[in-house]
């Protein structure tokens, strides 16, 4: 299935999820502010400032030019610039420097020089960063030059960042705040994750209800569906002692009753049905009983197989066993051992019952197990497969059911196992033998 590559690195986490809805719109405001702010608000107050400075530095041009002399002009300097708020100098020409020089970071540095520029034709240099916040500007006016320096205040707003500062500032102290309370709103979800992600695989941890109305409505209904279960597992398991033990009495009768009476073909066919049944019965109150009484452990399932395939060798069986190279320390896995066992000891004896070669591999990732079992027989087709896992089915034309007898529960006892420890059972074509490949995933 392809991702779409926006989908690829969006969060996955309620948690994450809720937090980029948190953040993307609080950016977005800041963003649309600033540049609203910078360009209409402080364009326009640096527009009228620097009017006001154009029209002060021009009526000081027009007078003198009307000035008759040298000992006129520098009258009207002392007359003028503290009047006009302006430091002004005669220099001579060929000491002017012709660049404009503004800082890279000055926000309304360029809408500054623009205007300057614009209403005071005589403008040669406008130097807005080598005095600080102070403004040099040097003019020709009609073969004279004057240096003119003058405050920064009086053609921008001063502190242009103090409102972007105080907005992002602000932004990020709430987005804490908002953070603390949303991992308080998250947490019980986490919670009850975990606990419904446990009792998937078996297991029962503490878990209180907590939260929004909501989570706490979820709550108590997990809780209630896990009594429940438990209650009819517990009931299950009861009635299924009983009649174990009913039914072995009269079995164990019939098999006693047939030891006493002188062998015969007739007596050994008996002898064989009351087997069949009593194996029947096994493999049912398998089935029925589960995994449900077993603790789980922490078990190296690389052990297990090797006692498996141990254990399978003296019965008469043959076995070729694939383990993943060892480490430094064997890999321990929460399982129920026992059920484990038993659900690959049905594949195993289904593998050797349909086929003549039997291969068992191990394979290990970061977050679960695969145990796989092949075999060379005439394997299950795809169509038939989801059959196959039923309880009770047997698939007279998939397997040879002349070659062993059967109730149809190994394969779903195989599922149920699975099913408890939070995994599946997944049945392929096998590459390399030709026959079923029986794959039983368990998380880590």
């Amino acid at each position: 299935m392809t991702v779409h590559p926006i989908k690829s690195i969006l969060p996955r986490g309620l948690y994450g999820r809720a937090a980029l809805i948190l953040i993307v719109p609080i950016i977005t405001i800041q963003l649309v502010v600033s540049v609203v702010f910078i360009q209409r608000h402080f364009e326009g107050v640096t527009e009228q400032l620097t009017a006001n400075i154009v029209n002060e530095i021009g009526y000081f041009s027009t007078r003198v030019r009307a000035a008759p002399d040298d000992a006129a002009i520098e009258a009207l300097i002392a007359e003028l610039s503290a009047p006009l708020g302006l430091a002004i100098r005669p220099i001579a020409l060929g000491e002017m420097r012709h660049e404009d020089k503004v800082p890279f970071d000055d926000l309304t540095g360029r809408g500054v020089v623009a205007n300057l520029r614009e209403g005071l034709p005589g403008i040669v240099m406008v130097d807005l960063a080598s005095r600080g916040r102070e403004v040099i500007l040097t003019l020709d006016i009609e073969g004279r030059g004057f240096e003119v320096v003058f405050d920064r205040y009086r053609v921008s707003a001063s502190n242009p960042h103090q409102l972007l500062v105080l907005m992002i500032g602000v932004s990020l102290l709430m987005t804490v705040i908002s953070f603390m309370f949303l991992r308080n709103q998250v947490r019980p979800i986490r919670r009850l994750a975990r606990a419904a992600e446990a009792f998937g695989k078996g297991q029962r941890i503490d878990y209180h209800v907590s939260g929004a109305t909501e989570v706490r409505q979820a709550g108590k209904a997990f809780i209630d569906m896990r009594d429940r279960i438990e209650r009819q597992i517990e009931q299950r398991t009861l009635m299924l002692s009983g009649v174990s033990h009913d039914l072995r009495t009269p079995l164990t009768r019939l098999k006693l009753g047939l030891s006493l009476i002188a062998p015969d073909a007739e007596t050994e066919a008996l002898i064989r049905d009351v087997d069949d049944m009593e194996e029947m019965l096994e493999e049912f109150l398998a089935f029925a009983r589960g995994d449900s009484l077993e603790q789980i452990e922490k078990t190296d399932p690389a052990a297990l197989l090797q006692q498996l395939a141990s254990d399978t060798t003296r019965s008469g069986g043959s076995v070729e066993l694939i383990l993943p190279s060892k480490g430094r320390s064997p890999v321990l896995v929460a399982m129920r051992p026992n059920a484990v066992r038993r659900a690959l000891d049905n594949l195993v004896t289904n593998a050797l019952r349909y086929g003549s070669r039997c291969r068992i591999a191990l394979a290990i990732s970061a977050s679960e197990i695969v145990f796989t079992v092949e075999d060379d027989g005439p394997g299950i087709p795809p169509d038939q497969r989801p059959r196959a896992v039923r309880p009770f089915v047997r698939l007279d034309t998939a397997r040879n059911q002349n070659r062993g007898t059967g109730v149809g529960l190994g394969l779903a006892i195989v599922m149920d196992i699975a099913g408890s420890h939070g995994g599946r059972l997944d049945l392929r074509d096998s590459a390399a033998l030709g026959g079923l490949s029986a794959e039983l995933h368990l998380p880590r």
